[in-house]
C-alpha cells in the first residue's frame, strides 16, 4: 500500500451534518479557495457563484464596476486593484477588453519644485484607495508599448506601501522581471512567460518575499508552448528556492472553466508542487481583503482523498463551498489515510463535537462547473 498523501495541516477530516441535506456525506475540509487573478469586468459579478471558489483578486478593471462587486454580499468575496497603472499609451490602453476606466495612465513627474502638491503617482495610487483597492496593480509591458521608469515605478511602490497595500506587476517583455524585482513589486501577476529569468535573479525575488500568481495555463491554453515551458521552469525554481506560489487563473482570459481550473494545479504539479503547496496556493488569504473565513464557510471535498499528487486537481475540481456549521469531525482514521481502503456505503464512525457556528453562511452550490469564452487570448 502506498503511503498515505500529505495533504498538509489544513486539510480535515469531515462528515456533513445528520441533520443536513446530505447526511453522513464523508470527505475532507479546506479553508475556502482562492483564485488569486480574476477580471469581473469580462466575467461578470455572480459567474463564480455556485462554483468552488469562495474568494477572488480582480487584477484589472473600472474602478466604480470592481468597488461595487466588492461591496455585494455573498460569495465569491472580492478583493480588487482597480485600474491597471500604466505608463501613457502603455498596456492595456487600446485593448478591445479592456473596458473604459480599466487603465489609469501615469505619467513621470517633472519635478517643477510644486513639493506640497501630491505627485501625479500619488494621487493615482489614492483613487485606487478611496474606492477600496487593497492591492494596487502596475502594467510593465514593453512588448507592446512603453512602461515605467525605475524612479516612478519605486515612487508608485512607495505611495502603495505608504497606505498599507501591497504592489503587483504585470511583467512582460525583456527585463520586465528585474525592473519590478529591483524596484520592490510585492507580487507577480502572472509566472514571467516571455523570459526565463536566472538563478541569481529567481533568488532575488525570494529574498525579497514576492509572491507568483500562477496564471500558467494561460501561456498556451493546454497546448505546449514555448511560454508555458519558460513560465513553468521559471516557476519551479522559484518555487524550490523558497518561494511563495499563489493559484490564478486570469479567468476571463480566453476559454476556462468556472471555478476550480484543474489544468492549472495540473501545471503546478508539473513545477513541482506538492499537494499540501497545490493547497496552501489555492487558500492563502492574499491579499487580506480576500478573507472568507468570518463568513463562516468553508471547502467541502466529498470522497476519500487522492492518494497521489498527480490526482489532487481532479480531486479539487469536485470542491463544494458550505457552512462550517454543515461539517463535523470525523472521528475515523486520518483523510489520507482512507483513501485506499474505505468503499461506499461504508457507515461513518460517530463525530466529535461539531465545530462551533461562526455565522450564517450561502447555500451550498450543486451544479457542475461552465465554461465561458471570451474573443481575447492575452495575458492580463
Amino acid at each position: 500500500m502506498a503511503p498515505p498523501l500529505d495533504l498538509g495541516p489544513l486539510a480535515r477530516p469531515v462528515r456533513r451534518s445528520l441533520n443536513g441535506e446530505h447526511p453522513g456525506e464523508v470527505g475532507t475540509m479546506l479553508p475556502p479557495l482562492i483564485d488569486h487573478h480574476v477580471h469581473l469586468m469580462i466575467i461578470g459579478p455572480d459567474a463564480l457563484r455556485d462554483t468552488a471558489i469562495a474568494g477572488v483578486v480582480d487584477l484589472g478593471g473600472p474602478l466604480d464596476t470592481i468597488s461595487a462587486y466588492a461591496r455585494r454580499s455573498g460569495v465569491p468575496r472580492v478583493a480588487f486593484a482597480g485600474s491597471f497603472l500604466t505608463a501613457p499609451g502603455g498596456y492595456p490602453v487600446g485593448r478591445s477588453w479592456a473596458a473604459p476606466g480599466s487603465a489609469r495612465e501615469i505619467a513621470a513627474d517633472a519635478g517643477d519644485g510644486r513639493a506640497a502638491l501630491p505627485s501625479s503617482v500619488e494621487t493615482a495610487v489614492s483613487e485606487q484607495l478611496a474606492f477600496g483597492a487593497s492591492v494596487i496593480k502596475v502594467a510593465l509591458n514593453s512588448a507592446t508599448g512603453p512602461v515605467f521608469d525605475r524612479a516612478t515605478l519605486e515612487t508608485i511602490v512607495a505611495s502603495a506601501h505608504a497606505h498599507g497595500l501591497p504592489v503587483v506587476a504585470h511583467v512582460e517583455g525583456e527585463g520586465m522581471s528585474r525592473l519590478a524585482i529591483d524596484a520592490g513589486v510585492d507580487a507577480f501577476a502572472h509566472t514571467p512567460f516571455t523570459e526565463r529569468l536566472d538563478d541569481a535573479l529567481v533568488a532575488s525575488a525570494v529574498a525579497a518575499g514576492q509572491r507568483w500568481i500562477s496564471t500558467l495555463f494561460v501561456a498556451g491554453y493546454g497546448e505546449p508552448t514555448p511560454a508555458t515551458a519558460i513560465a513553468v521552469d521559471n516557476l519551479a525554481r522559484f518555487r524550490a528556492a523558497g518561494g511563495r506560489v499563489l493559484y490564478g487563473t486570469d479567468l476571463g482570459n480566453g476559454e476556462q472553466p468556472l471555478g476550480v481550473n484543474p489544468a492549472e494545479l495540473e501545471l503546478l504539479v508539473d513545477a513541482g508542487l506538492a499537494a499540501s503547496e497545490l493547497i496552501a496556493s489555492i487558500t492563502e488569504v492574499w491579499p487580506a481583503a480576500v478573507a472568507t473565513d468570518r463568513h463562516g464557510i468553508a471547502t467541502f471535498v466529498p470522497g476519500p482523498p487522492p492518494v497521489s499528487v498527480d490526482d489532487v486537481p481532479r480531486w479539487l475540481a469536485t470542491a463544494r463551498v458550505v457552512a462550517v456549521e454543515d461539517l463535523e469531525p470525523y472521528a475515523g482514521r486520518p483523510a489520507s489515510d482512507r483513501a485506499a481502503s474505505d468503499q461506499p456505503g461504508t457507515a461513518p464512525e460517530q463525530p466529535g463535537t461539531a465545530p462551533e457556528p461562526p455565522g450564517t453562511a450561502p447555500e451550498p452550490p450543486g451544479t457542475a462547473p461552465e465554461q465561458i469564452r471570451t474573443d481575447h487570448l492575452e495575458p492580463q
